[in-house]
């Protein structure tokens, strides 16, 4: 499967990174399998439940989970245990090869930020880990803003980092709230399959 890019002017692209850049999302899902389960989650966390809240801040997803379960499951302790648990493993992360050829392409012809739910430290590690770091002058992370992903604040943030207006950026996602956050600041978007990993 190839990468689809609608034929327009664009002036920036701002990219997502877990599942985008990057296929970290089975690392992720397996630390946080393993981060539930050192907390004592009673509940079972699939690969649909992540997959439908890819994007989202860590904290947020377990606050989600213990309102949906009914449970009290730490999110602050369950994101600093996932992270840990992730972080070791970035060495093995790979970029989603044809996503980041489409940003070689555009490296020192058009402004290119990364917009993650992701924290920096980890952000900054799979870019590195793939070869893209040096590809990106802005880095958005939740830290940045007020809202995370839907909201549109890390996507505004960026395109006002890096100088365009929000209609004249292309989002490329694989994440529902990053597809609606997208949408909120006024951005055309393309999602990013998990065929094309």
């Amino acid at each position: 499967m190839s990468l689809q890019i609608p034929d327009h002017p664009f002036q920036a692209y701002i990219f997502d990174c877990d599942g985008t850049l990057v296929d970290s999302m089975p690392l992720h899902y397996i630390a946080w399998v393993e981060a539930l389960k050192v907390h004592g989650a009673p509940f079972e966390f699939t690969e649909e439940v992540f997959y439908a809240h890819a994007g989202v801040k860590e904290q947020d997803v377990v606050r989600i989970l213990n309102a949906r379960h009914g449970t009290n499951v730490d999110p602050v302790a369950v994101d600093e245990t996932k992270m840990e648990i992730f972080r070791r493993r970035i060495p093995e992360v790979r970029a989603v090869e044809p996503v980041a050829a489409f940003a070689r392409s555009l490296h020192g012809r058009f402004p290119m930020a990364v917009a993650s739910g992701s924290e920096e430290p980890t952000v900054r590690g799979c870019l590195e880990a793939t070869g893209l770091l040096h590809l990106f002058d802005t880095i958005i992370t939740p830290k940045l803003v007020r809202h995370g992903k839907p909201a549109p604040d890390m996507f505004l943030l960026a395109a006002e980092r890096m100088g365009i207006a929000p209609e004249h950026c292309l989002v490329l996602e694989d994440g529902n709230s990053g597809l609606e956050a997208a949408k909120a600041a006024g951005m055309q978007a393309v999602f990013i399959p998990r065929s094309l990993r």
